[in-house]
């Protein structure tokens, strides 16, 4: 951290405020760091057993992958009409929580489609619910561990690079100060003696 030093009371005051500033702040972005991890290492755990479930229905699904052959890919038969989420906070970040999926599936004639058409579209809506929510887990993810190594990088900026800078600085400009101090008063007992020294003459 560069600092322009200029040997006064003024910047002395300038750096204690600044110095203080940062010493204050300092426990609220440590503690905001500590619970960032935590829910970091909270949400790897969530997303982790997102996937399981994810790759667990997929194996569930396979024996159907040969029926699939059937569906008309003319015939939407399928679609997500709205991801409900929960919007949320956690320290300082908006993040988005899965709530539940809502599907728009069209009337189809059983006489025309598969019977196995209903049972498979049940099985795909939670394959496709279960997909969502860990997309949205990823997402999360993604925005807590950004914000945990910006914290970090704002502890350490503070404690190993400006907070250091200012104390150097502080001490720089009091060691100057009371050099100069002590010049003045050591100039004045000279002035005083010579004087002093005159009158006796």
């Amino acid at each position: 951290m560069n600092l322009d030093i200029k040997y006064n009371k003024t910047a002395l005051r300038e750096f204690q405020k600044k110095m203080n500033v940062r010493k204050g702040a300092l426990p609220t972005l440590k503690n905001k760091e500590a619970a960032l991890r935590a829910i970091v290492f909270e949400t790897r755990g969530k997303l982790e057993k997102a996937m399981s479930d994810y790759q667990d229905i997929l194996k569930e699904m396979k024996p159907w992958k040969a029926l699939w052959k059937e569906y008309d890919s003319d015939f939407e038969l399928l679609e997500i009409q709205d991801i409900k989420v929960e919007e949320m906070k956690v320290a300082g970040i908006k993040l988005s929580s899965f709530n539940g999926i809502e599907f728009n599936t069209p009337d189809f004639s059983y006489a025309v489609f598969p019977n196995w058409y209903p049972e498979g579209l049940a099985a795909m809506k939670v394959l496709l619910a279960a997909k969502v929510k860990y997309q949205l887990l990823e997402k999360q993810l993604v925005l807590l561990e950004d914000a945990r190594k910006k914290a970090t990088q704002k502890v350490n900026l503070y404690e190993k690079v400006q907070i250091p800078a200012l104390e150097s600085a502080i001490r720089q400009i009091k060691r100057y100060l009371e050099d100069e101090d002590n010049l003045s008063k050591a100039s004045q007992k000279l002035l005083k003696l010579k004087i002093h020294k005159q009158a006796l003459v």
